[in-house]
C-alpha cells in the first residue's frame, strides 16, 4: 500500500512515517496553499496533516488560518475525489468543537469553536461532510487532543521546567482532568484505520484512555525527573487575585495562564475504540507522558 501524507516535516507526520514505513511506501505531498492550484494524488491513503497550528503568541492574522486549514484542504480534498486513492485521512482538532469543555467531548457535540483556528478546521470539516463519497472511498476527520511525544514539548515545557528548576507549583489548590494523547497511540490508531477495511468513514476523536489533572501531571514529571513534587495548595481566591493584577503587569501568572493550567477538557475516544473493537490503547496516558519527559532530559 502507498501513503501519501501532506506536513511531513511536521512533529506527527515525522513519527507517523517512521512508524508506517516499515509496512508501507511512503511519499510526500508538499502542500501549502496556492490560489488556483490542482493536485493530483496517485496513492492508496492520503494522511492529510499540513495546516497552520494554533498561535499561542496571538500573532497571527485570521485569514492565514483559513488559507492554511480550510482552502488548502479543499484543494487536497477535491483531488482526492477525482483520484483513485481510497482513503482520506483528514487531521482536524478538538477545538473545531469547542475552546473549553465543562464535561465530556463527544464526536456528536454542536460545533462552537471561538478562535480562527478553531474556525478554519470547522470550514474544512463542512466542506469534507458537503461532498458525496463514491462507492469504496473512506473518509476519516480525525479529532485529535492535545499531541505529545518526543521531539515536541508543546504545553508541557512550562510544567517541565517548574519542575525541574526545583520551583514549586503552586495550583494545587486546583483540580481538573484533561485529555492527552501520546504520539504511540495516535500511531496505533491511524495504522487500525489503514489496515481494517470495515471501520466506516466519520468523525473520530483521538485522545489517550485516562484523564489526569495537572497536578498528575506534576508528580509524573517529578517522578522522571527523581525530585520531590512541590506541589503546594495556595487559596483558590489568592491566586486569582494575584492573576488579575498578572493581567496588568508583566507577570506569568495571569489569568489566561490559570486557566490553561487548571481548566478541564476531556475527550472521549469511546467511538473510535468501538470502531477497531478494543477496550484499551496499547499506552495508558501515565506512559506516554513519561516517555515524553524522558525524551526532554536525554537532550
Amino acid at each position: 500500500m502507498k501513503i501519501a501524507i501532506t506536513g511531513i516535516r511536521g512533529f506527527v507526520g515525522k513519527n507517523l512515517q517512521k512508524y508506517l514505513e516499515t509496512t508501507y511506501k511512503i511519499v510526500s505531498i508538499s502542500a501549502r496553499y496556492e490560489l488556483d492550484q490542482k493536485f493530483e494524488i496517485s496513492a492508496d491513503a492520503l494522511i492529510h496533516l499540513a495546516g497552520k497550528a494554533h498561535d499561542l503568541k496571538k500573532v497571527s492574522e485570521p485569514k492565514e488560518y483559513f488559507d492554511a486549514n480550510y482552502e488548502l484542504t479543499k484543494q487536497l480534498f477535491d483531488a482526492f475525489l477525482d483520484s483513485e486513492s481510497f482513503d482520506f485521512i483528514y487531521f482536524s482538532s478538538v477545538k473545531s468543537v469547542a475552546d473549553s469543555v465543562q464535561d465530556v467531548l463527544f464526536e456528536d457535540e454542536n460545533p462552537d469553536p471561538k478562535s480562527p483556528y478553531g474556525q478554519s478546521k470547522l470550514n474544512a470539516e463542512n466542506y469534507i461532510l458537503s461532498k458525496k463519497i463514491s462507492q469504496g472511498k473512506r473518509v476519516f476527520i480525525i479529532r485529535p487532543c492535545m499531541i505529545h511525544g518526543p521531539g515536541n514539548k508543546g504545553n508541557l515545557n512550562l510544567l517541565f521546567n517548574v519542575v525541574k528548576k526545583g520551583m514549586p507549583y503552586p495550583l494545587a489548590a486546583f483540580h481538573n482532568e484533561r485529555s492527552f494523547l501520546g504520539i504511540d497511540n495516535l500511531n496505533f490508531l491511524i495504522k487500525e484505520i489503514l489496515e481494517n477495511k470495515e471501520i466506516p468513514s466519520g468523525i473520530y476523536n483521538f485522545s489517550d484512555d485516562e484523564f489526569l489533572s495537572t497536578n498528575d501531571v506534576v508528580r509524573i514529571i517529578s517522578s522522571v525527573l527523581n525530585k520531590k513534587d512541590r506541589l503546594i495548595k495556595i487559596p483558590k481566591g489568592l491566586i486569582i487575585g494575584m492573576a488579575k493584577i498578572g493581567d496588568f503587569i508583566k507577570f506569568p501568572l495571569n489569568s489566561e495562564t490559570i486557566q490553561k493550567l487548571t481548566e478541564n477538557y476531556r475527550v472521549s475516544n469511546r467511538k473510535i475504540k468501538s470502531a477497531i473493537g478494543i477496550e484499551k490503547l496499547p499506552y495508558t496516558a501515565k506512559q506516554g507522558l513519561e516517555k515524553t519527559i524522558k525524551s526532554f532530559i536525554e537532550k
